[in-house]
């Protein structure tokens, strides 16, 4: 509530000044409460929040190394790229192999027609179809094109592109140099698969067409300057196998071949591997991550005593500790489901100190990848790998309506009631600033009849 300025009259005394004092007096240490509370709950909301994305970012780690498929990770090498690149994925067996490119696939059929003056020139005089198909076995799909008489060169081109069920060859004019007329430049219709292999290449059969669509026809091929399409083929350890494409899925389980160049006679090796490196940087990825959120739990719960600095915004809080102390004890302790000598992360490099800061061997863990990888996978992923069970722990705290997140909610109501607080408060400091106005006026007013009496008796007596 404002109050107008006001001098007492009686009194001469700053009413509003002194009743703005007295109201806060009585109101400014419950608000300076309530805005310690807001504090308090806004920095432990901050906390959580930290210890939340930290704990959410470990898992993404933990995640990795529960997944059994990351120890059976391999690598594919050529001993010429020159001849063929390759790679693995799911599913690749480490072993040796020989590749024998006999046969590169041509990307796709192309079939261009005789000359023509230009675009515009005149195909057919009195029109007809072209027929379009494909040997069996192919997933492409016949279909007819009709051509009206008069037809340009560019009619023809527009009317194979728009014509319906056609998915398996393009149209297009290109304009080059004569062969038949040096120095002058000409046009030919060019007839392309869209896809490569044999099975995509089409055949062309003319009807009810004059002599300019005859000469479309497949079936007359001196009409036409022909590039066939053609399978690639290969030899994997000495046995062949014919693909369409030059990019080879399917001949080595989880193996890509990407053909480069043919070479009969000449055998390449491919060496197919475990891809250790992938999986000792995964290890270092999980180490990291652990440390990182050591870090944010020691920060968040931190005591700082006489140092100057403050202490954590969780200092004191059981589920942070609880936390702390459950994911050290579930890395630190052995795996009961492990087949090997290989039964804890101490066992394979993995340590933690006085201080809970985990440090990684790197030549320890090497060893135990090179000596036993199953071993080492089942230390991490079987059903009471250190991955397993820490997943299984970071979902409990992360789920909704876990412990964390039971907190969240409970401060955010609680600062949501602190506004309320806020506002009864300041309802209060209202009503007892009018109050104490009213009192101080009604005191004014006596002061001044008293003020004046004086005045008039002494007036009288004198």
């Amino acid at each position: 509530m404002s109050i107008s300025s006001s001098t007492g009259i009686g009194s001469g005394m700053d009413i509003n000044g002194i009743v703005s004092q007295l109201v806060q007096a009585e109101g400014q240490p419950q608000f300076n409460a309530i805005t310690r509370q807001q504090t308090a709950a806004n920095a432990r909301l901050s906390g959580l929040g930290s210890l939340k994305s930290a704990l959410s970012s470990f898992q993404t780690a933990v995640q990795k190394l529960k997944d059994a498929n990351l120890f059976k990770a391999t690598q594919a090498v050529s001993a010429n790229t020159a001849i063929f690149t390759t790679t693995a994925g799911a599913g690749a067996v480490p072993g040796s192999h020989t590749v024998e490119v006999t046969q590169l696939a041509k990307s796709k059929q192309s079939i261009t027609t005789t000359e023509y003056a230009n675009t515009a020139s005149v195909a057919t005089a009195t029109g007809g179809a072209l027929n379009f198909t494909y040997p069996a076995g192919s997933t492409k799909t016949a279909f007819a094109v009709t051509i009206g008489a008069g037809a340009t060169l560019a009619n023809v081109r527009d009317a194979i592109n728009g014509a319906t069920g056609n998915n398996g060859v393009t149209a297009s004019i290109i304009n080059v140099d004569s062969t038949v007329t040096p120095g002058t430049t000409i046009s030919k219709l060019v007839l392309t698969s869209k896809d490569a292999g044999t099975a995509n290449a089409f055949s062309l059969a003319v009807t009810g067409g004059d002599a300019g669509l005859n000469a479309l026809d497949t079936a007359t091929p001196a009409n036409y300057s022909t590039v066939a399409a053609t399978d690639a083929t290969i030899k994997v350890d000495g046995l062949a196998a014919t693909r369409s494409t030059n990019t080879i899925t399917d001949v080595l389980p989880g193996v890509t071949l990407n053909l480069q160049s043919a070479a009969v006679g000449t055998v390449v090796n491919l060496g197919v591997t475990l891809d250790t490196t992938a999986i000792s940087k995964t290890i270092t990825d999980f180490v990291t991550a652990y440390n990182s959120l050591h870090s944010t739990t020691s920060g968040l719960g931190k005591y700082a005593g006489t140092s100057g600095s403050s202490n954590g915004s969780l200092l004191g809080d059981a589920t942070l500790r609880s936390i702390s102390n459950q994911l050290r004890q579930d890395t630190s302790n052995t795996v009961t489901s492990a087949t090997s000598s290989y039964n804890s992360l101490a066992m394979i490099g993995i340590s933690i100190n006085k201080d809970g800061v985990m440090a990684l061997d790197s030549t320890k863990l090497t060893t135990a990848l090179t000596a036993n990888l199953s071993a080492v996978s089942d230390v991490f992923s079987s059903t009471d790998g250190v991955a397993t069970r820490l997943d299984s722990k970071l979902t409990q705290y992360l789920q909704s309506g876990g412990p964390l997140d039971s907190q969240q909610t409970s401060l955010n109501k609680q600062l949501t009631s602190f506004t309320a607080k806020r506002a009864d408060v300041q309802s209060r400091m209202d009503s007892l600033q009018a109050s104490m106005i009213k009192q101080f006026t009604a005191m004014d007013v006596i002061v001044g009849k008293l003020k004046s009496t004086s005045t008039y008796l002494a007036q009288a007596l004198a």
